[in-house]
């Protein structure tokens, strides 16, 4: 039964035994029981016990119900010979408040204390060992049937709990491995894109200008090993350039893919998670711009309206209304996880807006308003 208690408490089961003393009470005083009665009472325990066993075992309730009814079928029959054997009865009880739901406990619980209260009205003046065994009987069915139920009910309570603990464990995990893989996609992407233009912009001027391609190829090494260390520090939950280091690596691409660039940055001073999620939007648009647009022109614009921060790139490239790809998938949730939105627009070449909510925002000194560069 998935209702039974757990393992560190499994051999409490076997300590409730110690109530089967109750059988022997009979024949050790009883001045007329004789060796038959104690045979009996071998015999009687010979048959609960493997019903006591199953009962712990019952694969689902209607195992259960046969095996309680079975117990108090016992203790009724028993107790034409023995009247400790109306124990089995109580034994029948606290099995029984296991059964799901709580209103079928209750009323296999009933019936049992019907049974009891029949035989103890019936019962012959002549057979005092079946009163003396049916009263307290009655009484101890009642008792530990009901505190049973509410045991019950508190082993449930706990099994939910740590299902609903293991949930929030399985989500978390799982959140954080699209984090993870969001993170690495924007962080990868765009600076294999970057290797990618520049490694071909130097085969292009391997023969004809082999010094500036000399130069290239030098880039695409200090781009590599910057994109290990951002790598390193992603893994430990760091952003290694911030916003501003990323508009440096936006201009370095742009450039290098032949895309002419506009940046007018007003550059707010943010809150490390806002500051790496607009990092990593810009990342995403400008390596989508590189990779995808065949754009002349870019125009980024970093801005702060009454108390959010809007992030625009803007490109005189194809656009379109395409399926939108991880990147773009995982920038949206970045962005809605801190209560933003980002707006995608590609009828006249592509607009990608991001607006994310920032409480008291400030200028970062020194940020410079704005700048363009053009072709290497």
């Amino acid at each position: 039964m998935t209702d039974q208690p757990a393992d560190g408490t499994r051999w409490m089961r076997y300590v409730w035994l110690v109530y089967l003393v109750a059988l022997f009470f009979q024949p050790a005083f009883d001045p007329k029981a004789g060796l038959g009665d104690w045979v009996a009472v071998v015999a009687l325990i010979a048959v609960f016990l493997p019903l006591y066993v199953a009962g712990y075992r019952a694969a689902d309730d209607r195992q259960l119900l046969l095996i309680v009814g079975a117990m108090a079928a016992l203790g009724v029959a028993g107790s034409l010979v023995n009247g400790g054997a109306s124990v089995f009865v109580i034994y029948a009880a606290a099995l029984a408040a296991y059964l799901e739901p709580v209103r079928r406990a209750v009323l296999v619980i009933a019936a049992l204390v019907g049974v009891l209260g029949l035989m103890l009205i019936i019962s012959p003046v002549r057979f005092p060992w079946r009163f003396v065994g049916l009263a307290p009987a009655l009484i101890f069915t009642i008792v530990t049937g009901t505190a049973n139920i509410f045991d019950a009910e508190r082993q449930r309570a706990e099994r939910r709990l740590r299902r609903a603990d293991e949930e929030i464990e399985r989500l978390a995990a799982l959140a954080e491995r699209e984090r993870i893989a969001r993170d690495l996609h924007d962080l990868l992407g765009h600076t294999l894109s970057l290797i990618v233009v520049k490694s071909e912009l130097a085969a292009r001027l391997a023969e004809s200008e082999p010094a500036r391609a000399g130069h290239e190829m030098r880039d695409v090494e200090r781009i590599g090993r910057e994109a290990l260390a951002e790598v390193r520090a992603a893994v430990v939950g760091y952003r290694a350039k911030g916003l501003r280091g990323e508009l440096d690596g936006a201009r370095r691409a742009l450039a290098a893919a032949g895309v002419q660039a506009t940046v007018e940055a007003d550059l707010p001073a943010l809150p490390i998670a806002y500051e790496s999620a607009l990092a990593l939007a810009l990342r995403e648009s400008v390596t989508n711009v590189v990779r995808h647009a065949g754009a002349q022109h870019v125009t980024i614009r970093i801005r702060v309206e009454k108390s959010s921060v809007i992030l625009e790139v803007t490109d005189d490239g194809r656009g379109g209304s395409g399926p939108e790809g991880a990147g773009l998938t995982g920038m949206r949730e970045r962005i809605a996880a801190l209560g933003g939105a980002v707006q995608r627009d590609g009828e006249s070449g592509m607009r990608v807006r991001v607006t994310l909510p920032v409480e008291a925002t400030t200028r970062v000194a020194g940020a410079r308003p704005s700048e363009s560069s053009g072709h290497p």
